[in-house]
């Protein structure tokens, strides 16, 4: 995620230029979104029961989803060091990390551990500021915030919880889980009507200009 940092101001013009879209970030940006529908698959294969809830296929899903959000740190970091941020990332980025956190967020939901109001507050919030970005890119790409970054850690820590076999959650550690997305909810909520406020001012400036 850190690929969102603006760039510094005294990058010379090598540097300043748009990278080669096929690049290291983007290809592990574009390979998590590819394991999106691997990690739903194993939540399937998992769903048959109760007792197959405990088994294998949900400990096979719970990593998947770590390792695919250790690749959005890998390929920010990638992306800032190597001279490769560019605008495809920006955008493909945080794409990506809806993609593997709404679909958690609904299939805790079917499998009735997450109540469906919490993953449809969090989803109408992600997709309304993925349109919103479409729609004010003409005015120029708008980066993420700390706030959004902050929503993001928030929502992969109660998902990752969530997600282990629920002979584990069952105890205490459930009600950190639960509780730690409750505030994720708030922080998407509030970080939400942030951005609806720096879409208006990015258009009224680039109106203005």
């Amino acid at each position: 995620m850190s690929r969102h940092a603006s760039e510094p101001d005294d990058v010379g013009p090598a540097e300043s230029a748009e990278p080669p879209l096929l690049n290291i970030a983007n290809v592990l940006t574009m390979l998590r979104i590819v394991l999106v529908p691997v990690f739903v698959w194993f939540l399937l294969l998992d769903a048959d029961g109760l007792e197959a809830q405990n088994g294998g296929w949900r400990w096979a899903a719970a990593g998947l989803f770590a390792a695919a959000m250790i690749t959005d740190k890998i390929d920010g970091d990638l992306a800032r060091s190597r001279g490769l941020v560019s605008n495809f990332g920006k955008i493909a980025d945080p794409i990506a990390d809806k993609a593997l956190i709404g679909a958690g967020l609904i299939m805790l939901s079917l499998l009735g551990e997450l109540p469906w109001w919490v993953t449809v507050l969090i989803l109408v919030r992600e997709l309304g500021i993925t349109v919103l970005r479409m729609v004010v890119i003409r005015y120029g790409v708008m980066p993420a915030s700390r706030g959004g970054k902050l929503k993001t850690v928030l929502q992969t820590a109660g998902l990752q919880l969530m997600l282990l076999p629920l002979v584990v959650i069952a105890s205490w550690l459930g009600d950190v889980a639960f509780w730690i997305m409750m505030v994720a909810l708030v922080v998407t909520v509030v970080t939400g009507l942030d951005y609806v406020v720096s879409a208006i001012r990015m258009r009224r400036d680039a109106r203005a200009a």
